[in-house]
């Protein structure tokens, strides 16, 4: 192979040039370079300290050992952003209506109520949100008179329990926990529109289903559990605003970390009030858990979930054996 010496004034187009005529244009073009880098530097400061990007210089010494503390605790650019559109507080305040879909009810609107359940004498906070309303608590009517038989053998004198069968968690406002069967009234006790709706067996219901909230409220189906979301700013921040103030923590039984999230802004007041999983209670201060009056077929109706996890609203499916929060709709 041929060796190719590369000659540099070729290279520059200046191969005729003399080495003096080369080393001429060399100090020229030199000179040139300095002169552009002088004047592009003209009008920059010459004096530049920490105090000129916002940092206070008399508490230089302090940020040296917490650098990484300082640099975690700044926000992101999508922090910022975030909290332009919306703050979440004690309250919602919305700057731009525009980031959320049609259906959404500002906070500053919902009107605050009560109603007294005649069958017991109890009384509820109400929530007024857009066109519907809500009980703000959860139900607490202590149905008893029927058995249960659940899968795995599993069995009870009830088909409603307070969470660890502890009555002081019915009395400290987490309210009953339903199977499906019991939250549609299948005997029809109060009336017939949920009559025959049970585990392992399908029905046609006539909605809106009254089920076991007392006269004049009805077991929302997932369309008004939908409309809900919709009104609080969308399913993906739902359970953020949905939630109470306080009582939310989710620990992680690998890594131990604990997180605390809530905060209403439309006093719906969701506690985790957990679930009964054929006679085993879990989930008590992580999870709720609410049915819906929608069947999905002879095993199976819809639920939705708030997760002490995550600012989400989930809506799925699972067993009707299961025991659940109930909140009730006016009708």
């Amino acid at each position: 192979m041929k060796n190719v010496v590369l000659d540099e004034t070729r290279l520059l187009g200046i191969s005729k040039l003399s080495p003096w005529g080369v080393a001429a244009l060399i100090a020229a073009m030199a000179f040139l370079l300095f002169a552009l880098a002088a004047c592009g530097g003209a009008g920059e400061p010459t004096d530049v300290t920490e105090t000129d990007f916002g940092a206070d210089s008399s508490e230089d010494s302090s940020h040296d050992g917490n650098a990484g503390e300082n640099r975690s605790s700044a926000p992101s650019s999508a922090t910022s952003e975030s909290s332009s559109s919306l703050s979440l507080s004690s309250s919602l305040s919305v700057e731009s209506s525009s980031s959320f879909p049609p259906g959404f009810v500002d906070p500053s609107t919902v009107v605050m109520g009560e109603m007294t359940d005649s069958r017991d004498g109890q009384t509820y906070k109400t929530v007024t949100i857009g066109d519907q309303v809500w009980m703000a608590e959860n139900l607490n009517y202590a149905y008893t008179g029927v058995s249960y038989k659940g899968k795995y053998g599993s069995a009870s004198d009830s088909t409603s329990w307070c969470y660890n069968d502890e009555s002081d968690f019915c009395l400290n406002k987490y309210g009953r926990l339903y199977t499906w069967a019991t939250a549609m009234d299948s005997v029809g006790t109060w009336n017939t529109n949920g009559k025959g709706c049970g585990s392992e067996v399908t029905c046609s219901p006539t909605y809106p289903v009254q089920g076991i909230c007392p006269s004049g409220w009805h077991l929302p189906d997932t369309t008004e559990w939908e409309t809900l979301f919709t009104a609080v700013g969308g399913p993906s921040i739902a359970g953020m605003t949905l939630k109470s103030d306080g009582g939310w923590t989710y620990k992680n039984d690998y890594s131990g970390w604990i997180y605390r999230l809530g905060g209403g802004g439309y006093s719906f007041g969701a506690r985790p009030a957990g679930q009964c999983s054929w006679n085993f209670f879990s989930d008590w201060g992580n999870e709720a858990y609410f049915w819906s009056s929608t069947e999905v077929d002879s095993d199976m109706a819809g639920f939705v979930n708030l997760s002490g996890l995550n600012n989400h609203a989930l809506m799925s499916v699972l067993y009707k054996g299961l025991g659940f929060s109930v909140r009730c709709l006016k009708d």
